[in-house]
């Protein structure tokens, strides 16, 4: 069996084995008399790029994506030898600074939670059987002694809602979301409009944004409930803002 033929040059072997045989047909013996074989520089340079540039000698080069690969990891090679020079401790000085801002971007992503809240919520702000004021407030307070922030924040706004719902200040209206609880009720306690857009935001983000509440959401609602208990509402036509009585 004949042995397989071998394959063609590659890349810089081409060019060396170009040139190569330039040098060699240069060196040939002449016979006497005869002027020796002499090549201009740029007909040999074009010469060599004309056979260069056959198919053959690039059947084994490697692909575009190869190429662009081995460009990329020689890149983020020569990226880390450098933050790795520049940093105390060298290569392991870099390691603890990207185990530390992972540690931090955790951090970060535990106590806010993901993004995943809507500009508004639309499921009703009530979900079960009508209770009073007083019994989200109470419902509210026992989530809060155990320190489940969330569910304490949840029945807070719905106490604030009863609570206003009570006093004829918001019409009893199954459905409502506590975005269009806190629209319709500062029209009528307009000195408390951004403290209650906030409470709603505070409500939908823990209800359908995946958020963690904190003891500081509670006690802000909380306040807010006890203001609200003590503030007039603004009647129709009347030019004043709700005082606290």
């Amino acid at each position: 069996m004949a042995p397989a033929p071998p394959a063609p040059p590659r890349g810089a072997d081409a060019v060396s084995l170009a040139g190569g045989v330039l040098t060699a047909v240069r060196a040939l013996p002449r016979a006497d008399g005869e002027p020796p074989v002499t090549v201009p520089r740029d007909p040999a340079r074009e010469a060599a790029r004309r056979e260069l540039s056959k198919r053959m000698y690039h059947e084994n080069d490697p692909s575009l994506l190869r190429q662009a690969l081995d460009a990329f990891w020689k890149w983020v090679g020569e990226l880390l030898d450098a933050a790795s020079s520049a940093t105390p401790g060298g290569g392991l000085g870099l390691l603890v600074v990207v185990l530390a801002v992972v540690a931090l971007i955790g951090a970060l992503w535990w106590r806010l939670g993901s993004p995943r809240r809507g500009p508004t919520s639309t499921a009703p702000l009530f979900d079960d059987r009508p209770r009073s004021a007083a019994e989200h407030r109470a419902a509210a307070e026992a989530h809060a002694a155990q320190g489940h922030w969330n569910q304490a924040v949840q029945e807070r706004m719905r106490a604030v809602v009863r609570s206003l719902e009570e006093r004829a200040l918001l019409d009893p209206r199954p459905g409502r979301t506590a975005d269009e609880a806190a629209a319709e009720a500062g029209r009528t306690l307009p000195a408390h409009t951004d403290r209650l857009r906030a409470a709603a935001r505070d409500f939908d983000d823990v209800t359908y944004g995946g958020r963690t509440a904190v003891p500081e959401t509670y006690h802000r609602l909380a306040q807010l409930d006890q203001d609200l208990e003590r503030t007039r509402p603004v009647l129709a036509g009347s030019a004043g803002r709700g005082a606290a009585t």
